[in-house]
């Protein structure tokens, strides 16, 4: 880095669609011009509770979490992860109804995560639940127990959605296909966030990179899904290919206007059901 450069933190997930996605920005694959990106890989819950310090110029963030970070954070239009009549699951080792889960302990990755919020949303009820670091969350559920604590069901985010049925477990309730069912829109997972301290000419030039990083990836699949392979986490090509399609399209290069709907609905949802404590109107790079 040298002394005209201007540093630009990012975190995200160590997972295989945000690999994808900043595979680019990683590899010295787009000319960033007088920024320098260093990233950081972690899980999203934590990216969530570090956000609210503000210490990362740009970082992946859930929708619920977004909603307490307002006045350090806008979202940028491209980065989403929407779930298009498919996203988190709820899975279990024996059948439960919906009903069921009212009254079951369940695993969760966070209780900032979208995946958490769109399940208070569908139970209606603060349910017992108990915060497992997302990859441990399969395994717990299969064996019934999480550091002491019992677990009766899990809510999986990631490669889990495809690798549940490898641990014998089963679909209870898929978060992204009943918020389709209650309110006709793609569920809006997750999403990049930039400082808002950064100034006008900075975050339009970030965003700008980011999308580019995003366009690079898709134009350059083959490419780009090898780097993204060695975060998937159980996943042969085949699974990886299909998991990053799932959260790596148009719906990420702009979220677009159904797409802004959907962050919208999702906030308000929350904030009239007692979760997310104000009313929150969702600012984007314009």
């Amino acid at each position: 880095m040298n002394a005209t450069e201007q540093k630009i933190r990012v975190g995200h997930s160590p997972d295989p669609d945000d690999a994808f996605m900043f595979h680019a920005l990683a590899n010295g694959k787009i000319d960033t011009g007088d920024y320098n990106f260093e990233h950081e890989l972690v899980d999203i819950e934590t990216l969530n509770r570090r956000a609210f310090s503000g210490d990362l110029e740009l970082t992946a963030v859930s929708l619920h979490g977004y909603a307490h970070l307002t006045d350090l954070y806008m979202l940028c239009p491209c980065g989403a992860s929407m779930g298009d009549q498919y996203g988190p699951m709820v899975v279990a080792r024996e059948a439960l109804s919906v009903e069921d889960l009212k009254s079951k302990t369940i695993a969760v990755p966070g209780t900032l995560t979208t995946a958490y919020l769109a399940l208070r949303l569908c139970l209606g009820v603060d349910f017992d639940h108990v915060v497992v670091p997302f990859d441990k969350i399969l395994p717990a559920v299969r064996e019934g127990r999480f550091e002491g604590r019992p677990i009766e069901a899990g809510l999986i985010i990631h490669e889990g959605q495809l690798t549940y049925g490898d641990h014998a477990l089963k679909l209870i309730v898929d978060m992204g296909q009943w918020w389709y069912e209650d309110t006709g829109l793609p569920l809006p997972l997750g999403a990049n966030a930039i400082r808002k301290d950064l100034g006008a000419d900075v975050i339009r030039d970030v965003n700008r990179l980011l999308k580019e990083s995003i366009q690079y990836g898709l134009s350059h699949r083959d490419e780009a899904l090898e780097y993204a392979l060695q975060y998937g986490r159980d996943l042969d090509r085949d699974k990886a290919d299909e998991f990053v399609g799932m959260y790596v399209n148009d719906w990420t290069l702009d979220f677009g206007c159904r797409g802004r709907e959907a962050v919208a609905t999702l906030l308000q949802r929350g904030y009239q059901a007692g979760v997310i404590p104000m009313h929150i109107e969702p600012e984007f790079v314009e």
